[in-house]
């Protein structure tokens, strides 16, 4: 099959939008205790903070302070969106203040993350919970640098995901922070296997999700591009920054 008729299948895949509108926002009552720890959001390649409302609203209906970081995913690489967008998120939060200051973050958004905690010391960082993370790269991102078309979709961040050893997710080394990573071996994608190896969510795989020095790991069934709206996710990743590993995954959300 032509390459570039195969890029173009996997583009599809890449490019699933996000459900168009949430669900209508949970009334806020008074029940809510505020807490002190706060959490940002990090979004994934191509996504917005549309994509993780659930999260968001979930997060706040618990007590944290919440912000759900918007950047521009393909208007740079790693390191530029690292130090211009998040960074400017972090500072924001005052991390000297009292609370942790806590991170979820979806697919890119986790090399991001792990590209800024590897420059910069944040005092009172708290648990990192990451959703479909290349971290060991994404052999999607492999096929779809080898021609313009796949270059163009990715951008400068995409096109960083490689899965070999000179590629960013390598050189960024073991986790320095208490990391729950949450992966997703996907429904079937029937060009799963032209690109990933092994159980995959069609983008990332499973066992590229993993992270040497991570606190706890676990295995869902859903798409890379719809992780995050699971209840199952996120119940899971709440218990995580609560309290530092997952539970035996419910099947019935």
């Amino acid at each position: 099959m032509n390459t570039l008729l195969i890029t173009a299948l996997l583009c599809l895949v890449l490019l699933q939008p996000a459900p168009g509108s949430p669900p209508p926002a949970p009334e806020k009552t008074s029940s809510v205790v505020p807490r002190q720890d706060r959490v940002i959001l990090i979004h994934g390649l191509g996504r917005s903070p549309l994509s993780l409302t659930r999260l968001q609203w979930a997060l706040e209906r618990a007590g944290y302070q919440v912000t759900n970081l918007r950047y521009p995913s393909h208007g740079g690489d790693v390191e530029h969106l690292a130090e211009e967008y998040l960074h400017k998120a972090v500072v924001s939060q005052n991390p000297g203040a009292p609370g942790k200051i806590h991170f979820v973050t979806h697919s890119l958004g986790g090399i991001i993350l792990r590209e800024y905690l590897a420059r910069h010391i944040v005092t009172n960082l708290g648990r990192v919970v990451m959703l479909a993370p290349p971290n060991h790269g994404s052999e999607l991102a492999d096929h779809l640098r080898k021609n313009w078309l796949g270059r163009i979709i990715l951008g400068p961040a995409g096109c960083e995901m490689g899965t070999s050893a000179t590629d960013l997710p390598a050189r960024l080394g073991p986790a320095q922070f208490q990391a729950g990573v949450i992966a997703s071996d996907g429904p079937g994608i029937p060009w799963n296997c032209l690109v990933c190896r092994g159980p995959s969510d069609g983008i990332v795989s499973v066992q590229s999700a993993k992270l040497e020095g991570m606190a706890d790991f676990l295995v869902v069934h859903g798409s890379h591009t719809l992780i995050m709206w699971r209840g199952e996710v996120v119940r899971q990743a709440l218990g995580f920054l609560e309290d530092g590993h997952f539970e035996p995954p419910n099947r019935c959300d």
